[in-house]
């Protein structure tokens, strides 16, 4: 018998703990699925047969014609150039912000981890002090340093933003990760007459992908559906694709399209579905590998 099958007889009957599990599983699953089924049949359906009221049946004569007029032609505002404005304007904050934040907190965790600077733990806790305090609080802070320095209302300003405010949980990502990591690779890289930097692009980084995946996930998630961000600190011409999506919910006049509101619904939360979908085991593996690690 092999030392990885399991032991013990299995239970040959449902008994009140099974059934108790079985059940919040199934609820947990209709908890999360029911309203994007809603959202995708809805999105699916002419408007003729939403007015019915059957929120859960199929489309009985499905078309694709919300989420065309979603994509290119619904009304965000004054415009009616549809979410896809948004959708690129996310893409162009999201690309550089995750590189950023990503080499930033990578470099202050291997820094931490392993070089032990004067007061590493003291900038550390006050790193991880500032991820605490609600944003709400340097908005207008950094509204003003933003509008002395020339920058604000810019692709540049939101980006910087999303930079700051994913340093702290990327430093303590990476540095619990390297924490993990045997000492002496570093040591053997110091006696090899390694510097910082090459011991970082050379041994370190190699090491870190599941890591990077969990960064890549976590900022992606989190900087493609910011709102408050977007709308305060990218300007008129650089409004992600959430801001754009409120506008669209909100500035119907007359009757209220439903099936355009679930496409660009579902169109806005695309990207980080697929990013889950694609990477998700990639995700649990460098969970594992150290990302919950003191």
């Amino acid at each position: 018998m092999s030392a990885l099958e399991p032991q013990g007889r299995r239970p040959r009957h449902l008994t009140i703990g099974r059934v108790g599990v079985y059940a919040f599983l199934i609820t947990a699953a209709l908890f999360f699925l029911l309203p994007l089924w809603i959202m995708v049949v809805t999105s699916l359906k002419p408007m003729d047969e939403i007015r019915l009221g059957n929120i859960l049946a199929l489309p009985a004569a499905m078309t694709i014609e919300a989420w065309t007029k979603a994509w290119s032609s619904a009304c965000t505002g004054l415009e009616c150039n549809g979410i896809s404005v948004g959708f690129w304007n996310s893409v162009r904050i999201l690309i550089p912000s995750v590189i950023l934040s990503i080499a930033a907190g990578a470099i202050n965790g291997y820094a931490l981890s392993f070089w032990r600077v004067k007061g590493a733990n003291v900038m550390f806790g006050v790193l991880l002090l500032g991820a605490f305090i609600p944003y709400q609080v340097f908005l207008y802070p950094l509204v003003r340093i933003f509008s002395m320095s020339g920058i604000y209302n810019s692709l540049t300003c939101i980006v910087i933003v999303h930079v700051i405010f994913g340093l702290p949980t990327m430093t303590l990502l990476f540095r619990n990760y390297y924490a993990g990591l045997p000492i002496e690779l570093f040591k053997a890289a110091r006696i090899d007459g390694g510097g910082f930097w090459t011991i970082f692009f050379r041994v370190m980084l190699p090491m870190s992908t599941p890591m990077l995946v969990v960064a890549t996930i976590l900022q992606t998630t989190g900087i493609w559906n910011d709102f408050i961000f977007g709308l305060t600190f990218a300007g008129r011409e650089n409004l992600p694709m959430t801001v754009q999506l409120n506008n669209i919910v909100h500035s119907t006049q007359g009757e209220r399209a439903y099936n355009v509101d679930m496409a660009a619904t579902m169109l806005a939360a695309l990207v980080p579905l697929v990013v889950y979908f694609v990477s998700g085991r990639w995700f649990v593996r460098g969970i594992a590998a150290g990302a919950v690690k003191g």
